[in-house]
């Protein structure tokens, strides 16, 4: 990313700091006054990206103001699954583009299961994760993707243990692909790295899980 790209979007991350203070700040606060001044915070932050985007201010601030406790990063669970050497992909209902199968991860799931269930939803088919292939900022892509809120991605190598393609309401189309031929990805959910690592975990039984 250059300087100039980096510049660009600094009003994002500046507008999700100030919100995670203001729903940290909500949380903690012991009187009105303190309630009030951060709950303006809250509709500060949505009222930058609202000016930068053509995101509705009103359903940024209800979205702000519905958080509740104390502000950490959301988790994004995928799965990599191979059969003969390829990679398995989800077309996007959302935006047609293709991702590894995933989403955010469930209150009280496992993380592993959660990425396995995903699988089982938006493909068909049926599998185990054995690996943790990465730890990623879901953030900080190229590109700098529209995302509201700070997020955590977790990758996992999954076992194929059963099961045949199916799509589901989120997903269009359901295929494998070789290392150089993943078609156009769905940017706010697998990026060319998390392709590229997961390759290499494949390739290398002992390689170390990667992190940002």
């Amino acid at each position: 990313m250059t300087m100039l790209e980096n510049a660009a979007y600094r009003w994002l991350d500046w507008a999700r700091e100030i919100q995670a203070l203001a729903q940290t700040g909500l949380h903690y606060a012991t009187n009105e006054f303190d309630h009030d001044r951060y709950a303006r915070l809250s509709e500060l932050a949505a009222e930058i990206i609202h000016t930068y985007s053509d995101l509705p201010l009103e359903g940024l601030t209800k979205d702000f103001l519905e958080q509740n406790g104390y502000a950490t990063p959301k988790v994004d669970v995928r799965a990599a699954v191979f059969q003969g050497g390829k990679i398995l992909l989800v077309r996007e209902a959302s935006d047609g583009f293709w991702a590894m199968p995933g989403g955010w991860a469930d209150v009280g799931d496992v993380p592993s299961r959660g990425a396995a269930r995903e699988v089982r939803e938006e493909a068909g088919y049926q599998v185990k994760a054995t690996r943790l292939i990465g730890v990623y900022d879901a953030n900080r892509t190229h590109g700098r993707p529209l995302e509201l809120f700070h997020a955590v991605k977790l990758l996992f190598l999954c076992e194929l243990l059963g099961g045949e393609a199916a799509t589901s309401h989120e997903t269009l189309e359901v295929s494998f692909f070789g290392e150089h031929e993943i078609p156009p990805l769905s940017q706010l959910r697998t990026q060319p790295r998390h392709i590229a690592d997961a390759f290499a975990a494949l390739a290398d039984p002992g390689k170390l899980a990667v992190y940002d």
